[in-house]
C-alpha cells in the first residue's frame, strides 16, 4: 500500500531492521540500527566477487615484477655510469694541453689553414686508432668484470685526444673562445658533444658552466660512443682491428663537422688580432690516457 511503513523483520539479534526499498542501498528513513545510532549498517562486499588467481598467474605476476625491477635497476646503473664518465670529462677538459696558433705555425711552417688542419686531423685520427687497438687487444684477456673499465678508459682516452683536436682547430680558424682554462675547456667540451664549432656570438656556449642541456648532450654523446665501441671488446684480436678502424673513422667524421662549421666564421690569419699565448694547465694530462681513478 502506497505510503505505508515498510515491512520489518527481526535480525539475528532479535532486533528489527527495515527492509531496504527496492533499488535502495540503505535503511528506510527513521529506522533504528542495531547500535541504536543513526549510522547505516555496514555493507559487506568482496564475497564471491570473482575467481581467485591461480598459482600459475601468481608466479607470472612475480616474474613480471622481477623483470620490471631488474630493468629499473639496469637503467639506474647505466645512468650512474654515464654520469660518472661525464663528470670525469668535465674535470679532464681544462687539463688538456693545447697549442696556440703561433706554436702550431712554428711546428708546421709553410702550411696554410686547411693544410695545417689536415695535419692535425691526421695526427688525432692516428692517436685514437692506437687507443682503439690497445683496448681491443686488452679485451683478449678473459676478465669480463674488467670490460666496462676498458670501455670507459677508451671513451675518456679518445675524448681527450679529440678535445685537443677541437681546441687546436679553433686556433687554426681564428675562433679562440675568451676566458681562462676552465671557460675554454667548457666551450670545447660543448663543441665536442654537439659536434659543431663554438659560436663566439653566443656567450652561453663558453660561460664557464655546463648547462643542463649541455650535460644532457654530453651524456648522449658518451652513450653513442659506448654503443659504437662495444665491438672493440671482441676477442681474438678482432676487437683490436675493429677499434682501430672505428676510432679513426669517428675522429675524422667529428673533425669534418667541426671544420665545416668553423669555416663559416673563419677569420684569416692576416686579419687576426694579436692574441696572448695560451696558458697551460698546471697538471696537464697526456691525451689518450684515461684518468688514474679508473685503475689502469
Amino acid at each position: 500500500m502506497a505510503g505505508s511503513t515498510p515491512a520489518r523483520k527481526p535480525d539475528f539479534r532479535g532486533q528489527v531492521r527495515p527492509e531496504a526499498h527496492e533499488g535502495g542501498t540503505g535503511p528506510a528513513e527513521g529506522a533504528v540500527t542495531p547500535s541504536g545510532s543513526d549510522a547505516p549498517l555496514p555493507v559487506v562486499t568482496g564475497v564471491n566477487e570473482g575467481p581467485r588467481p591461480t598459482p600459475g598467474a601468481r608466479r607470472l605476476s612475480f616474474v613480471k615484477d622481477g623483470v620490471l625491477s631488474a630493468v629499473r635497476s639496469s637503467r639506474a646503473g647505466a645512468k650512474a655510469g654515464l654520469g660518472f664518465l661525464a663528470d670525469r670529462l668535465i674535470e679532464t677538459a681544462p687539463r688538456v694541453p693545447v697549442r696556440d696558433l703561433a706554436a702550431l705555425r712554428r711546428q708546421f711552417p709553410g702550411l696554410g689553414p686547411e693544410q695545417l688542419a689536415d695535419r692535425l686531423v691526421a695526427g688525432a685520427a692516428n692517436a685514437t686508432s692506437t687507443v682503439g687497438a690497445g683496448i681491443g687487444a686488452a679485451a683478449m684477456m678473459p676478465v669480463p668484470p674488467a670490460m666496462p673499465t676498458e670501455l670507459a678508459a677508451e671513451i675518456l682516452g679518445v675524448a681527450s685526444i679529440e678535445l685537443k683536436l677541437v681546441a687546436e682547430l679553433h686556433e687554426v680558424y681564428g675562433q679562440r673562445p675568451p676566458g681562462g682554462l676552465k671557460q675554454r675547456g667548457t666551450a670545447y667540451l660543448a663543441a665536442w658533444s654537439d659536434e659543431r664549432g663554438v659560436d663566439l656570438s653566443r656567450p652561453s656556449t663558453f660561460n664557464g658552466a655546463l648547462s643542463s642541456h649541455m650535460k644532457h648532450q654530453l651524456r648522449q654523446q658518451i652513450m653513442k660512443r659506448m654503443v659504437r665501441n662495444l665491438p672493440n671488446l671482441m676477442p681474438f684480436m678482432v676487437g683490436a682491428a675493429v677499434g682501430a678502424v672505428m676510432n679513426r673513422r669517428d675522429t675524422r667524421k667529428l673533425a669534418e663537422k667541426i671544420r665545416k662549421d668553423l669555416r663559416t666564421r673563419q677569420v684569416p690569419w692576416s686579419a687576426l688580432e694579436a692574441l696572448p699565448s695560451l696558458d697551460q694547465p698546471q697538471d696537464p694530462i697526456d691525451p689518450g690516457q684515461p684518468p688514474r681513478e679508473l685503475g689502469r
